[in-house]
């Protein structure tokens, strides 16, 4: 049976427009799109090849909440994650909703603030691969502002252990954390001077990264972070869709 405790099971863009986000991350990406209904209404998803990724939701126009990347990390016990997380600290704003045939969540933010979803899917995968291909996520950052609670909560919530810590300077401390043999992303108290609340960070594997860039900015999207080498030879940059959803690209090292 496949354990998707801890895991990264689905993202969920959303957005005060779909149909303008689904032309900018099919032009910048290269992602298709697929049409799901769910009670009668048209769910848009974005699609890697057959291989569905991500839903694409409008928000409210009353939403005090900007535009952002949602991910949902897998549970066996979605009802036992939402008590165990309220219990730590968490605020949970949508709680245990149920799609018919396909899974049960609750929205939350951690208790600094950064919102995920848990998510207890009614049928298990078959398997979940360890590496990501092109087109796919592939790793997930948290900025916050206390790193050490952060690791104490998503620990107990969903099993996840620092594997490496790296030193970065005034940067303070990036700690990659995962599942044992299986790095997921990287946590790090956010530094004074960056600006927004806490939040996560989704990271895309794409082939050619200043080809992206490129895209981003004729399509109307912003440079972040321009693209830099981060240890190991990979190279990265960050983004905001243009809605202002943050979202980062991730060229491995040929």
């Amino acid at each position: 049976m496949t354990d998707i405790r801890g895991r990264f099971l689905w993202y969920e863009n959303l957005t005060r427009d779909t149909q303008a986000a689904v032309a900018f991350y099919t032009a910048v990406i290269g992602w298709g799109t697929q049409r799901w209904e769910v009670a009668g209404q048209p769910y848009d998803m974005l699609a890697n090849g057959d291989n569905a990724l991500a839903g694409l939701q409008p928000m409210p126009p009353t939403s005090e909440h900007p535009p952002h990347w949602l991910a949902y990390i897998g549970t066996p016990d979605v009802r036992a994650t939402t008590a165990l997380a309220e219990s730590l600290g968490a605020t949970v704003f949508v709680r245990l909703m149920a799609i018919p045939t396909v899974g049960t969540m609750s929205v939350m933010s951690d208790p600094q603030g950064a919102m995920f979803a848990a998510y207890q899917p009614e049928t298990l995968p078959p398997s979940l691969p360890d590496d990501a291909k092109v087109g796919e996520f592939c790793w997930h950052e948290l900025a916050t502002t206390d790193a050490e609670a952060a690791i104490t909560f998503y620990r107990q919530l969903f099993g996840w252990e620092i594997l490496t810590a790296h030193d970065m300077g005034h940067m303070g401390v990036y700690n990659e954390y995962g599942l044992p043999g299986l790095p997921l992303g990287g946590l790090y108290t956010k530094p004074a001077e960056m600006p927004g609340p806490p939040n996560w960070l989704a990271y895309v594997r794409i082939a050619d990264l200043d080809a992206a860039v490129a895209r981003v900015k004729v399509h109307g999207g912003t440079v972040i972070l321009e693209p830099h080498e981060v240890p190991g030879g990979d190279r990265i940059a960050v983004f905001a869709d243009p809605q202002g959803a943050p979202f980062a690209l991730h060229q491995k090292k040929a």
